[in-house]
């Protein structure tokens, strides 16, 4: 499974730009930049394609908004590329922002460049090239950046007006559906059941905060210091979906990994945790509530219904995306599968909380 998603490989040729224009605008855009470029795709990631830039003396990491006709609202980079900048800004780990393209002209989408973080992304959630207490540190320092992005005022580091106001997640189930709509390949029941359901019994949101949306493991770079001893978190990578809302949203997707089955990706559900080293769903959030001040949460069978049902929107999306022969990855199509089984798994929790 790692192999399949980890690393890089040649450019696809549904994905590849032209390289002479993108030299031409990175020797005239990016400070200290020099050639000769080498470019590969990142093999993960089915939303914004993803390249390595790689010169005599550096590399880069580009993203670009996939060719083609888009859903409105989607594949947004220029606002990851604000979000990013103003993170980096107060010390958060980003990678640095370098230079962003606004012009679909230069290779035929707008992208941007930023540094090449070295580390190591986990796709596996049982970090299994780690001892227990490395994959101990992992997971709390996954945690403790969660708490410190929640806790961070937006308003001063130019982010204030990052999202729209009213209750997140009314905006994010209409959001979901209008996607889910667009992109529909197949009638799925139990997401048609959701649709109905979800924006009907919205909890009240009681807190406001940066959310990254899509905050999981294979998501987030990690390095192990030059003298050995625990990984630390050194970057947060994939910022699409950022905005500002509550910070239930990421911290309950976040507690997926431990309701999903173990299945060689973020899942945890089945594994003898304790034994490796992983804290169990009720410690982490013991940690990251007495980080972020909180007492305790409140019962998330709405928001893991709510979780389910938005990443089944997301692979319906991902469904679309290879219809249309615009999908940034191989793997696409067998991602696309998922869904309605995520779907199901989102209504029982519905079922869970009342519905």
């Amino acid at each position: 499974m790692t192999d399949t998603f980890s690393g890089v490989k040649q450019v696809d040729s549904r994905q590849r730009i032209d390289e002479a224009a993108l030299e031409k605008w990175l020797t005239a855009n990016l400070p200290g930049y020099g050639g000769p470029l080498r470019i590969m795709q990142f093999k993960g990631g089915q939303s914004n394609p993803t390249y390595r830039l790689d010169t005599a003396d550096r590399s880069y990491v580009l993203r670009r908004k996939p060719f083609g006709t888009l859903l409105p609202s989607a594949h947004a980079v220029d606002r990851e590329y604000r979000l990013i900048s103003a993170l980096g800004s107060t010390g958060f780990p980003v990678p640095r922002a370098l230079a962003i393209c606004e012009d679909p002209g230069v290779i035929g989408a707008i992208f941007y460049v930023m540094e090449a973080v070295p580390g190591q992304i986990h796709w596996d959630g049982s970090l299994p090239q780690l001892d227990a207490p490395a994959r101990r540190a992992a997971y709390d320092g996954m945690i403790r950046t969660l708490a410190r992005l929640h806790e961070i005022d937006p308003a001063p580091i130019g982010l204030g007006d990052y999202g729209r106001p009213g209750n997140y997640f009314s905006r994010q189930v209409q959001r979901w559906t209008k996607q889910y709509r667009a992109s529909e390949t197949v009638v799925i029941d139990a997401a048609d059941r959701l649709m109905e359901w979800l924006p009907r019994t919205v909890p009240e949101q009681a807190r406001l905060s940066i959310v990254h949306g899509d905050y999981r493991i294979d998501n987030l770079i990690f390095q192990t210091p030059v003298a050995g001893g625990p990984p630390c978190l050194a970057s947060v990578l994939d910022w699409e979906l950022s905005t500002l809302g509550d910070p239930l949203a990421d911290f309950s997707y976040l507690l997926m990994q431990w309701i999903l089955p173990a299945d060689g990706r973020s899942g945890l559900h089945g594994l003898d945790l304790p034994g490796l080293g992983i804290p169990t769903a009720e410690e982490a959030t013991a940690l990251y509530c007495s980080l972020t001040g909180r007492e305790g949460l409140p019962a998330l069978d709405w928001y893991f219904a709510y979780n389910l049902f938005r990443l089944a929107a997301i692979l319906q999306g991902v469904a679309g995306r290879v219809r249309d022969g615009t999908a940034a990855s191989e793997q696409a199509a067998e991602m696309a599968m998922r869904a309605p089984k995520l779907a199901a798994a989102g209504w029982q929790f519905a079922l869970r909380a009342g519905a």
